[in-house]
């Protein structure tokens, strides 16, 4: 009986061994071998984004395929999530890398990989037509009674935060698409994001508009600027690693610069996207 046993408690952890290692990060050979990488976006334009024909699009989407063909990943299966879902679900093995331009941040950090930046952007408020709370930067909210919409997991929550805005707030909304109708309507006087979705949510209603003469917030010392990288778990350098080298390859081309310049990236972007390292983002 004792060695019957013993033989079954060696076979439950030889599984659950073999399961933990199936649902552990992928590492850049074993996507090779089974010829196929998975890649999420959180479908926010011009970051990463599915189209109406349902082909990937976006500065990071865009980059990932040059960066893929590269290294000889021939199909990548894109997975579109929710922006606060994108760490739960690579660290859940629902997918291998991230495509969404993820800003950089030392608390990300702790949690997940980034390759070298892809991207850098500022700061924006979407607010309604007219501006009627006459509100232009994020420290405005620190100072009044108004409320600001963030997206659940996005980095706008840290910089608010550091200006010492109140939770209270804070209207937290789950996407970009109900960021109009929570300004539009009033329940909150503007939607904090970054200079670019918030001139791609303009374009797409006219009882909303950017706040004019807007001024990023300036954060110990220094105004806020984002670098978006790609993301990995933590057991994934190696495929992390060889996403980096390739990228900072292709960032020397003019293939590159199109494609940043067709998503609305400026040459300022483009040039801050080499100013600063992966490594010195994560320290802080």
């Amino acid at each position: 009986m004792k060695n019957k046993t013993t033989t079954l408690c060696t076979l439950a952890a030889a599984l659950l061994t073999a399961a933990a290692t199936q649902a552990s990060a992928a590492t850049l050979a074993e996507v090779k071998e089974r010829g196929y990488i998975r890649v999420a976006v959180a479908n926010e334009i011009p970051y990463g984004y599915m189209d109406m024909s349902g082909e990937a699009k976006g500065a990071g989407p865009d980059v990932a395929k040059h960066v893929m063909k590269q290294l000889g990943i021939d199909e990548i299966k894109w997975v579109t999530t929710n922006f606060g879902s994108l760490i739960p679900g690579l660290r859940a093995n629902r997918f291998d890398m991230v495509a969404a331009e993820m800003a950089i941040l030392p608390q990300r950090c702790k949690e997940v990989l980034f390759s070298e930046p892809n991207s850098s952007y500022g700061e924006g408020l979407l607010v309604a037509k007219g501006n009627p709370d006459d509100i232009h930067t994020f420290e405005a909210f620190s100072k009044n009674d108004k409320k600001i919409a963030i997206m659940a997991g996005a980095d706008q929550l840290e910089m608010l935060q550091a200006l010492g805005v109140p939770s209270n707030r804070m209207v937290t909304i789950s996407n970009n698409a109900d960021a109009i109708s929570t300004v539009a309507t009033g329940r909150a006087s503007a939607y904090a994001a970054t200079s670019l979705t918030v001139s791609e949510l303009a374009g797409k209603s006219d009882k909303v508009e950017p706040a004019k003469n807007f001024t990023d917030p300036v954060i110990d010392g220094e105004p806020a600027r984002s670098w978006g990288a790609f993301t990995f778990t933590q057991d994934s350098q190696d495929l992390r690693d060889a996403v980096s080298a390739e990228l900072a390859k292709f960032k020397k081309t003019d293939g590159w610069q199109t494609i940043m310049s067709n998503y609305g990236f400026s040459p300022t972007d483009a040039k801050e996207s080499s100013s600063k390292t992966t490594e010195q983002l994560c320290a802080g």
